[in-house]
């Protein structure tokens, strides 16, 4: 659940719920390295779900959430 429900602490998309950070960020971060602890974790898992297709997941976590 943390996934769509934590949001970003610092950066271009400070104050954006993880869920919604774009690939293209998520990808920049895995080359720089993540960081850290659970939020490296959470970006991590979020990497790995947008880069192998995986979105329904999110889709699935939002509906739970709502």
């Amino acid at each position: 659940m943390d996934l769509v429900t934590k949001t970003m602490p610092f950066g271009k998309y400070k104050g954006k719920l993880l869920c919604d950070v774009p690939e293209h960020y998520l990808v920049w971060m895995k080359r720089q390295g993540f960081p850290e602890g659970k939020l490296g974790m959470w970006l991590n898992t979020l990497y790995e779900i947008r880069v192998n297709g995986l979105e329904e997941i999110l889709t699935n976590l939002k509906k739970m959430k709502s």
